[in-house]
């Protein structure tokens, strides 16, 4: 029996609807989704990654790590870019009013976390609304260091220290808002205690009071004072993250000295403009993580201080929602001010 075929025929007319739909449908897309509905070639030009500090620093020195790779294993051509200054907040404002084209990324760290909060509609850009993000890389810990000569030898005694006498103990910080002083008001709030905060402009100087014997303690990057533990010039309480540093196996973690809720990772992640196409973010994305959980990758990351922690868009969007508003009740509750 011969079927009969209940495929209706295509007309003329609605092959012509039916070009027009799909034309409008293109036509309705970003220029860039429209150029990779149209089957064009991404990237096709140097991609820029901007780093918002100085060269040399540990985001610089991890975001030029991942650059390298990317572009080894992926044949993108992509180069950093320092754009410093503003706490930060001006290479991300420059990144946030870019092309959304999948060209200008941004390498963020948990200081772009407490700025949403520190610098609240002074920033430029709002960091969950003006960039997307495109992956976690990795994060440090903060380490509390006091000189190696000092009777404080755990930190236990440090509280015990700093509730006998509030107010009188010393504690240095790389500055106003920075991690350590995040890190250092998170450990008042969490022990009920007082210590004197004393901000430099930056971690090297504040170390090198510390040695000096001008300062007590030290809610220090880890990278920072890792080299003075190591000589014996200071001594480390405890480590912020939720492992001991294979560096300082001897050295507790800030749960294993009674405070779980003092964990602090300094991480460092990367963003784009917030209309990227949806299509680029999740192709960036899949390119950086899958570089980040490479062998090679993580012992280079391991070697600066970092431990490589790999997170898609997704994943690192809420993770960053999350330090966002951790960071916004410390802030609040310390009074910390900025600028």
């Amino acid at each position: 029996m011969k079927r009969i075929s209940t495929d209706l025929p295509i007309s003329a007319g609605r092959r012509s609807t039916l070009g027009a739909l799909g034309a409008a449908s293109i036509a309705m897309l970003t220029p860039m989704s429209r150029a990779l509905a149209q089957g064009g070639k991404w990237p096709d030009k140097p991609i820029n990654y901007v780093v918002p500090f100085p060269p040399g620093g540990l985001t610089d020195v991890a975001a030029r790590q991942v650059a390298k790779s990317v572009t080894s294993a992926e044949g993108w051509n992509i180069v950093v870019e320092n754009k410093p200054g503003g706490s930060a907040n001006i290479g991300a404002a420059y990144v946030a009013r870019a092309a959304a084209d999948g060209y200008t990324w941004l390498a963020i760290t948990m200081s772009h976390a407490a700025n949403a909060t520190l610098f609240k509609g002074k920033a430029g850009y709002d960091l969950m609304t003006d960039l997307v993000p495109l992956a976690g890389l990795a994060s440090s810990s903060m380490m509390i260091v006091v000189n190696a000569k000092s009777d404080i030898k755990t930190l236990d005694d440090l509280t015990r220290a700093a509730k006998a006498k509030p107010g009188s103990l010393s504690a240095g910080s790389s500055g106003n808002g920075t991690p350590p002083h995040l890190t250092l008001a998170l450990y008042q709030q969490l022990t009920d205690t007082k210590l004197l905060h004393v901000p430099y402009k930056g971690g090297a100087p504040s170390l090198t009071d510390l040695i000096g014997g001008q300062l007590d303690v030290i809610f220090s990057n880890y990278p920072e004072s890792l080299a003075y533990v190591k000589s014996g010039q200071l001594r480390a309480l405890a480590v912020t993250t939720k492992q001991r540093s294979s560096d300082l196996p001897d050295v507790p973690t800030v749960a294993e000295a009674g405070l779980p809720g003092l964990i602090v990772e300094n991480f460092t992640g990367v963003m784009a403009p917030a209309d990227t196409p949806p299509e680029l973010v999740a192709r960036i994305g899949q390119a950086i993580e899958k570089q980040m959980s490479q062998p090679e990758m993580q012992k280079t990351l391991s070697q600066l201080g970092f431990t490589a922690q790999p997170r898609g868009p997704a994943e690192f969007k809420k993770y960053l929602a999350g330090e966002v508003s951790r960071w916004a009740k410390t802030i609040q509750q310390a009074n910390i001010q900025v600028g």
